[in-house]
């Protein structure tokens, strides 16, 4: 089982290696009206709109403006927005484009009239997902002076917002940001294994007792928080604005190194160390999504902590969660062929 799980970890590196799909969507909400910009990337666009119209390699932008009737349609039927579950009619699409961290996106700009003005607002987005799971839409929404931020996955398609409330929607949103990517989740279940589960000669071995263990995995927790909290809120207020590239790298890099660490130990005790300085990496990670689809000017400082809490939050409960579940697996170590202290191991 534990080969298993570090040949897993190791195996899940090329999946996540690379800059994922997202799109990003900002919607305010007036009264019976809802104005909206999707920002979609072009190479998102490309295949299935078959914007190389010349095939030369390049999207012109009379390439891109001679397709726009299709892109529009093509997007909004991916993309419906309801209240009181009655879709809210969109009007005509401008066109233009923009330069994200990551490339050149198409700018869809439109607005959409509600038969009544909305107390809370459904959206089930569909873009991509049945060629793309990992693909993600990034919502920005916006109404009554409040801003939130979500997430669409494959299984969060469909999603309704009550008007009010920032607090609960932006813990929501910094919990999704873990749960959503496979790099952060195995950087930080890589440094727990060897809290209760640790190579030693001849074999594996079983922490001794639970509460050495929690007080290690809260070291690594703490540091893990700390560091990225630093670097979030640096990449949210302008500081520091690393290539996203070199991000993605460093966090594959983050699970490598803490995976190895598993089968070659030599960290040791010094994992939170580890924790720290690549969670200052994966709180660059954490803050793209919210820059690149727009974090409220007003009220900046609020909207950073409570979408930390978010984050917080779902660290907490993958360590516990984690920490719970091994100390019930080594219950019964002779099922999982791992000795625990003070018992010698049988083939």
């Amino acid at each position: 089982m534990k080969r298993a799980l570090l040949a897993a970890l190791l195996l899940a590196l090329p999946a996540f290696a690379h800059k994922a799909s997202d799109s990003y969507l900002a919607l305010s909400v007036e009264g019976k009206s809802v104005t909206a910009q999707w920002d979609l990337a072009l190479r998102d666009l490309a295949e299935p709109m078959a914007l190389d119209a010349n095939g030369d390699g390049k999207i012109t932008w009379g390439e891109l403006q001679a397709r726009q009737a299709e892109i529009a349609a093509w997007a909004l039927a991916h993309l419906t927005i309801s209240t009181e579950g009655s879709p809210c009619a969109p009007g005509p699409v401008a066109l233009a484009v923009d330069a994200h961290s990551d490339g050149t996106y198409a700018v869809l700009r439109f607005a959409l009239q509600c038969a009544a003005e909305p107390a809370a607002l459904g959206i089930h987005y569909s873009l991509l997902f049945d060629s793309d799971a990992l693909h993600r839409g990034l919502l920005r929404l916006t109404a009554g002076g409040e801003t939130r931020t979500a997430v669409f996955a494959p299984a969060t398609a469909s999603q309704s917002f009550e008007l009010r409330g920032q607090l609960a929607s932006f813990v929501r949103a910094g919990a999704v940001q873990v749960f959503s990517s496979a790099g952060h989740l195995l950087f930080l279940l890589a440094l727990l294994v060897p809290c209760v589960l640790r190579r030693q000669k001849g074999g594996w071995a079983w922490a001794a007792r639970f509460p050495p263990a929690l007080a290690d995995a809260a070291r690594v927790v703490a540091a893990f928080a700390v560091a990225h909290s630093i670097t979030l809120s640096m990449a949210a207020f302008g500081f520091a604005h690393p290539p996203q590239h070199l991000v993605e790298a460093g966090i594959a890099l983050s699970v490598a190194v803490a995976a190895l660490d598993n089968l070659l130990p030599v960290i040791g005790a010094r994992r939170w160390v580890v924790a720290f300085a690549f969670g200052l990496l994966h709180g660059f990670g954490f803050a793209r999504s919210l820059l690149d689809g727009g974090l409220p000017r007003a009220g900046l400082l609020q909207a950073l902590s409570i979408f930390n809490l978010g984050i917080e939050l779902a660290v907490l409960a993958v360590a516990i969660v984690f920490l719970e579940g091994a100390f019930a697996l080594r219950a019964a170590p002779q099922r999982l062929s791992l000795a625990a202290p003070g018992r010698p191991h049988r083939p």
